[in-house]
Parts: structure tokens; sequence; C-alpha cells
């Protein structure tokens, strides 16, 4: 553990480098308000803080600035989480009052907002799709030769499936489909719709749906979901107006981890979803290369006591830690509130 007076430089010199990206030298330490020390004794113990560990000198004729080790020592021991303004919870409580009827629809809106806010990237990681099980299918006709078919899972998931008819099929007889799915496949998980079917209700198709193996041959794509992870993300861009990331080189990789094919890292990054509470992870804590330079906030958010997913804000090391802990937290809960309301 750190001196009194060492944590109240420490603290001052990390204050002033997240707002300035610039190097902190001892008179400027001085001049900040509440310190009362001279600018001797400051420097003094700048230099111990380096030999520690805390605090990195870039340049001979520079000030300091934090290090990875300086950062943790701050967020666990002495930043204080900022409270949202009145305006701000306005802001946030007029958001969960707006009726969205799909789960998609709260978590896109939610990451916009939060990253407006913040100035940093917001990553949400929606529920996985085995957790999910099935409440209804709904059939929605839109010619005699299409239709959607809209899955709803106990979760407020909501997925969307385009069929195309096949002659000799008939509308009536795939609500007859539908209707039968409904009664024998409520609770069962969408990862085991498929294969309930097939090795438990042919035989029960068969007495109640005439050309039952045509309609399930046009519900097979219906009754196969997609398992993978689905990650929502907003102001990817906002990185490139921190001083950290002008390297073209260093964009080009942060960027890439959110191309479709590269995000799964990123995913399995956010995982465990069974911690409580921020976990926050500093610069070479992120077990990706892309991120040493980087800080992710994360909280988990749950619908009915299970936790779903994590909304998690990603920004440079000299991230707001203060603002963004203070908001995470209060929009997690929120959020999760927000969809008990939904899915009660």
């Amino acid at each position: 553990m750190l001196t009194e007076r060492q944590e109240i430089i420490l603290q001052a010199i990390v204050d002033h480098y997240i707002s300035t990206a610039e190097p902190v030298g001892s008179r400027t330490v001085s001049k900040a308000e509440g310190i009362g020390y001279s600018a001797a004794t400051i420097r003094n113990e700048m230099a111990d803080l380096e030999s520690l560990g805390f605090l990195e000198q870039p340049h001979t004729s520079a000030g300091r600035i934090p290090t990875h080790v300086g950062y943790r020592y701050y967020v666990d021991h002495l930043m204080e989480p900022e409270t949202p303004s009145r305006e701000e919870m306005f802001f946030l409580r007029e958001l969960f009052a707006i009726e969205m009827g799909e789960m998609e629809q709260v978590i896109q809106e939610t990451a916009s907002i939060l990253s407006s806010i913040t100035n940093y990237v917001t990553i949400i990681l929606g529920p996985q799709i085995v957790e999910h099980k099935l409440k209804h299918l709904q059939l929605i006709p839109l010619s005699d030769k299409t239709a959607v078919i809209i899955i709803v899972t106990n979760t407020g998931h909501v997925d969307k499936r385009n069929i195309s008819i096949p002659v000799g099929v008939s509308i009536s007889l795939i609500e007859q489909m539908v209707n039968f799915l409904n009664q024998h496949l409520h609770g069962v998980p969408l990862h085991r719709l498929k294969e309930t079917v097939y090795k438990k209700l042919t035989v029960e198709l068969s007495r109640h749906i005439e050309e039952y193996q045509s309609v399930l041959s046009l519900m097979n794509h219906v009754l196969a979901t997609d398992t993978r992870d689905r990650m929502y993300y907003s102001g990817t861009t906002n990185m490139l107006n921190q001083p950290e990331f002008q390297d073209l080189n260093k964009v080009k990789s942060f960027l890439n981890l959110f191309e479709h094919q590269e995000h799964q890292s990123l995913v399995m990054h956010l995982h465990p979803l069974a911690e409580q509470g921020i976990q926050v992870k500093i610069g070479q804590e992120n077990v990706i290369a892309e991120l040493d330079q980087c800080s992710l906030i994360t909280a988990s958010y749950q619908l009915h006591g299970r936790v779903l997913g994590t909304i998690s804000v990603l920004g440079p090391t000299r991230m707001d830690y203060q603002k963004v802990v203070g908001y995470i937290d209060i929009l997690s809960k929120s959020f999760s509130d927000h969809l008990r309301l939904l899915y009660k």
C-alpha cells in the first residue's frame, strides 16, 4: 500500500492525465485543488512512485504518466464512481420508457446511448442462443408463395425466418403445423427443436396433419438454430478521436476485432457471464493483443435471476474510469429491470 501522500499525488496525476493526455509534472500537481505540497516534495514522491512501478516517464524531460499498475491501484483504491447528472438520468429513464418489443432493439438502443454518453466503444453481448427456450411461433403470410415465421423465446429473443411455400402446400396447412408445434414444443430449448420433432413427434404429426412430411421439410430451417453468440456494438469510430489511436496500423488491428470472422475472440473475452458486479480489465490484463493499450469495463445483465449477457465499455487505458464505472453500473441494473418488465 502507498502512503496517504503518495495516494493523493497518484490520484492527481491520473485524473489530470485522463483529462489532458499530456504527461504531468510536479508543478502541475502542486497547483491541483486540495494538494497542499510543494513542487519539490511532489517531485520526490513522483520519483518514488516511478521506482515502485506506478508511474513512468515517456521522455527524459517530460512529466510522468500512469502505468497499468498505477491505473489498477487507482481503480481499486482511489476513485469514486461518478453519479450521472439529473439530465443524464432523465435521458436514461426516457430510453427505457420507450416501448421496444424485441430484445435486439433494446440492446442496440442501449449500446448507442452508452457510447454516445461515454465517447468510447460499447459492446453488448446478447443472450446465448443455446440458453433460449421456445415460447411460441407465429406465422405471418406475405403472399401465396412466401411467409415469415417469428420465433419468440422465454428470454424475449425474437428471430424471423422467411419461408418459400411450394406448389401444393397451402397457408392453412402451414398454420396447422405451427399450431401443432406451439402445443408440443413450448419450453423446449431452441437447439433441441429439430431433434425433438423428428425423434418424438413424427407419429403424432402423421395423425393430425396431412402431407406432414412436405410441411416439415419446409420447416427444417425454421427449426434449425444459430447457436453463436450475438455481439452488438456502437461507437467504434470514437477510438479514432483518442490520441493513443492515431497510428493507422494500430487502428486497423483494433477495428479488425469487430469484423464478423474475427469477433469470436472478443466474445470469448467477455465470458464468463457468471461474474457479478463490475469487472475492470486494464491494459495487458486483456488477453487479446490488440487490447493491450485498452481498458474494458464490464457488467452483467439479468432476467428472472439468470445472467443473460454483458454490457461493456472499451476505451484507452487513459479512460475516465469514474464516469464509466458509475454509468455502466446504473445502466446494467436499469437494463435488467427493463427486461424484467418487458418479459414478465
